[in-house]
């Protein structure tokens, strides 16, 4: 990390799609903060929805910059709007999902900064948009200290 700071501009950033019409641009690695800090935009098409699933080594904030999106934190679940924050300790499992018309866009951190691992792995397994091997994804999230916890929940 650079004395001098770090400044990404829009549309800048490692930028990868998971899936068709996702598209993460992650922004802030922990290399580049030391470890304290990771960052990405996600821009999901409405209905995209992720695993009920856990971070056993970092916190994360979520950001909700366009849409609707409905978080599943613990047994609660609420729906939130462009400002909504949600703040999800590390251990928590959790969910979420695009439950607007339009395409969700959010802004997530993690802190430490141990999730930049899982992105850049999932990268490497992808192998195509209708191909996975499930177990190995699985193996991907416990190497970076994730958890699937079960399907999704919505």
């Amino acid at each position: 990390m650079g004395s001098q700071g770090l400044v990404i501009p829009p549309g800048e950033g490692r930028i990868w799609n998971s899936s068709p019409g996702r598209l993460e641009a992650l922004k802030l690695l922990g290399a580049e903060t030391g470890g304290s800090v990771m960052m990405f935009e996600e821009v999901a098409p409405a209905g995209t929805r992720t695993t009920y699933h856990r971070h056993h080594e970092s916190d994360e904030v979520a950001y909700v910059l366009a849409s609707e999106i409905t978080f599943k934190i613990g047994d609660e679940v609420t729906v939130g709007g462009p400002g909504t924050s949600a703040f999800i300790p590390r251990g928590l499992a959790h969910a979420w999902k695009v439950t607007g018309a339009e395409a969700g866009r959010l802004l997530f951190l993690y802190t430490p900064a141990a999730a930049g691992g899982f992105f850049e792995e999932s990268q490497r397994l992808q192998r195509s948009y209708t191909s996975f091997d499930a177990e190995e994804v699985r193996a991907a999230y416990r190497r970076h200290g994730w958890e699937i916890v079960g399907p999704p929940p919505f």
